[in-house]
């Protein structure tokens, strides 16, 4: 008999989800997590910090007023970090005290310490003093997550050469920075820095960042980011970074040298997969620290899963909540419907990007016929209300079929925005829905309507030619 049916490693969104669900189930259910990290790096050092102080940016600095109010507008002159992380602080230790109720509620029991397996089915668990203890379950699901991935030759000193997890640890708001790594992370500290009033210098060593964005969404943030002064510096990597006293030099392997007070590394994740004794499992995890799952996100010990960051794309929250849900179902041998095919993806950036579906580049390199619907914010009632000129909603459909095809939105909202067309696709509607419901007004949730009768006066003039 174990002592749990059971144990989760990790209380990020993956097993926290994955925890409640089994213990729903009627399972003995423990989390193994380390002191002060419950609700793993989502909740204290990634995805939720980095959201409020998102919010906390957008409003001390007036941002989203000054279409409406004047480009000087500005609700306070000297932002410093004590103003940004007021917010942040208070955000996370709420989050933290609902995930603390939720394990407690469904009688999941917390151990705090670090895990590393001894055996297939036990786990050594060593406390915040170093006092270990073992604990066995019939199934184990691993959700330990990733940390950021720290060049071996850089050398990082926390106040002027970081990675993405130690922007919230900044002593002041930089005059200057470089962003290594025009990935998601990268960007999404480059627009918030930028809104800040940084001088911000994004290095990138591919020659296009976001790549698996549509490309017109994309480069409507490049030039929204240029208009708040990003620098940005493609097919160009950095070879070295000397650090000063008063800063650091960022060295290019073309030789450009780039001065500023604060060097941020984005240049990927590395799961923690490696740092568990795998081997005592019969497991073993790749270069990143990734494992790998089948469908059903089981290892090749049967009686193993994982979910989560730790097993790679797409390594999102939201995603991580459904992996760990169903995996929890699949251990307590419950039937469960597949994760949907249909999974959006939002960049919090300033502004906001995000989709659901194919992009343009994929339909056309898979010569898959499409129309494209457009809406544009300037053209909304409730786009002028919000003083958001810029933004656009854009569909692509299936002349064929009038199958939505692909949502992709920037501007404000898009990540709320997409889920009505994430339901519309995963119910297999079409475009004529959309041209046929009434939408509230005013409000940016219409900008469906009027891509939809883009794409339908498109493809309908069309029609006509061929009659």
């Amino acid at each position: 008999m174990h002592d749990f049916d059971v144990l989760v490693l990790g209380s990020g969104p993956g097993g926290q989800k994955a925890a409640i669900a089994a213990a729903k189930l009627g399972s003995r259910v423990a989390v193994v997590e380390r002191q002060h990290m419950v609700g793993g790096v989502c909740i204290n050092t990634g995805t939720v910090p980095s959201k409020t102080l998102r919010e906390a940016v957008l409003y001390l600095t007036g941002l989203s007023q000054r279409e409406v109010y004047g480009q000087s507008y500005r609700l306070k002159d000297d932002i410093t970090v004590a103003d940004l992380t007021a917010r942040t602080q208070h955000v996370i230790g709420r989050e933290i005290d609902v995930i603390r109720s939720q394990l407690a509620r469904n009688r999941v029991r917390l151990i705090t310490g670090t895990g590393r397996f001894a055996d297939p089915h036990t786990v050594t668990v060593t406390d915040p003093v170093g006092r270990e203890s073992k604990v066995t379950a019939d199934k184990i699901i691993i959700a330990v997550g990733t940390r950021p991935a720290r060049p071996a030759s850089v050398d990082f000193d926390e106040r002027t050469i970081i990675d993405s997890d130690g922007i919230i640890n900044l002593e002041r708001v930089p005059n200057s920075m470089v962003v290594v790594g025009a990935g998601v992370i990268g960007i999404e500290y480059a627009s918030m820095f930028a809104a800040l009033g940084t001088k911000v210098t994004v290095v990138e060593r591919r020659d296009r960042m976001l790549e698996f964005c549509d490309l017109e969404i994309v480069e409507a943030l490049k030039y929204h980011l240029r208009d708040l002064a990003v620098t940005f510096r493609f097919s160009e990597a950095v070879a070295a970074v000397e650090r000063h006293a008063r800063g650091a030099i960022a060295v290019l392997e073309s030789g450009k040298r780039i001065a500023a007070d604060t060097v941020m590394y984005s240049a990927g994740r590395q799961g923690l997969g490696t740092e568990l004794d795998l081997e005592n499992a019969g497991l073993a995890a790749d270069s990143r620290g990734r494992i790998e799952v089948d469908a059903d996100f089981r290892t090749a010990v049967p009686h193993l899963y994982a979910v989560g960051d730790v097993i790679g794309f797409p390594a999102l929250a939201s995603t991580s909540m459904e992996q760990g849900r169903l995996a929890a179902h699949h251990a307590c041998d419950e039937p469960a419907r597949a994760l949907s095919e249909f999974q959006p993806i939002g960049i919090y950036t300033i502004p906001e990007i995000s989709f659901i579906g194919r992009t343009e580049d994929e339909l056309t390199r898979d010569k898959v016929p499409f129309e494209v619907g457009i809406s544009r914010y300037r053209e909304l009632a409730r786009g002028a209300i919000s003083g958001d000129s810029y933004g656009m909603l854009k569909l692509l459909v299936s002349p064929d079929t009038g199958r939505l095809l692909g949502v992709h939105i920037f501007g404000t909202g898009a990540t709320e925005l997409v889920h009505i067309g994430q339901a519309v696709m995963a119910c297999l509607g079409t475009v004529d829905y959309l041209v046929d419901a009434v939408f509230n007004y005013p409000t940016l949730a219409e900008a469906y309507k009027v891509a939809a009768l883009d794409a339908m006066n498109k493809m309908r003039h069309l029609a006509r030619l061929r009659d």
